[in-house]
């Protein structure tokens, strides 16, 4: 086999540059395992480096089906790599995994992937070959056996694969064209709205503790007298409660109802927001 034919093998093994390839083989005295090892091992290395760099772009992949859907966030550092071929593919393979293992990083790092290597390994040789950080980030799974899982992509790039993405798992006894019609705006609004929880009650003490100092500071460089200042930080909190829970926003197809109202139109004892996780890609 000819220098150059031991190249073209070993780039299309490997996915490395001409050069790395080259610089490889000729270290290892042509033996091509031996290179392939050579370049993991600087493609380990390239990876450490880079991982000091942001990396708020990427893409949102939801995949399952009505009773248990994940999705899960590929971060990456340019757009420009967000729509190469090779990350749109490890992402979605990587999405398919997250769904198997039910968003358990550790399982899904440790998972092997169709080319025999571990998800950990393959994003180790991703870094390497398109020379940008790239990381694995927020994932969620839904599974309900009396629900069923609504999503919702904005900014599609390709099939399940966009910018934005949300899964919303509704329970309720039978089916119905008002359930199924409630479902999908539902997921549009979360994506619009992107409210924190479901319910006011399950926003987190810490959180409202840390909206209270905000708003006692603004009003303490006010000058407001105490008593006023306690009474408008009251209606702000309570806003600020509104504003962030899925049942008492707006909603977005008609702003002069609440979530809540038009949960109760469907007119369904049954219907229930268990949950939903909305991922934006920057955010």
């Amino acid at each position: 086999m000819s220098d150059l034919e031991s190249v073209k093998k070993l780039r299309s093994t490997t996915g490395a540059g001409f050069k790395d390839c080259n610089s490889a083989l000729k270290e290892a005295s042509g033996d091509l395992d031996k290179a392939i090892e050579i370049l993991r091992i600087k493609g380990i290395s390239k990876a450490s480096k880079k991982m000091s760099r942001e990396a708020n772009e990427g893409l949102v992949f939801i995949y399952g089906d009505e009773k248990k859907t994940s999705i899960i966030e590929i971060n990456c550092e340019t757009d420009f790599v967000a729509k190469n071929d090779d990350f749109l593919n490890f992402t979605k393979e990587i999405g398919e995994i997250n769904n198997f293992v039910n968003s358990d990083i550790e399982k899904l790092n440790n998972s092997k992937m169709k080319n025999g290597s571990t998800v950990s390994q393959n994003l180790v040789d991703l870094i390497a070959k398109i020379g940008e950080k790239i990381t694995i980030g927020r994932s969620k799974t839904l599974e309900n056996s009396k629900s069923k899982i609504f999503t919702y992509n904005h900014s599609i790039v390709k099939d399940n694969l966009s910018k934005l993405g949300v899964i919303v798992s509704l329970e309720f006894e039978k089916s119905s064209k008002d359930i199924e019609q409630f479902g999908k705006q539902l997921s549009m609004h979360i994506a619009a709205s992107n409210p924190m929880v479901v319910d006011k009650k399950d926003i987190k003490d810490d959180v409202i503790e840390k909206e209270k100092k905000i708003v006692e500071k603004g009003l303490k460089n006010l000058g407001k007298p105490k008593e006023i200042a306690e009474k408008i930080s009251i209606g702000k909190i309570n806003k600020f409660k509104e504003d962030n829970s899925l049942l008492t926003q707006d909603w977005v197809m008609d702003p002069k109802l609440k979530v809540k109202d038009v949960l109760s139109k469907v007119d369904l004892k049954s219907l229930k927001i268990k949950d939903f996780i909305r991922i934006k890609i920057g955010e």
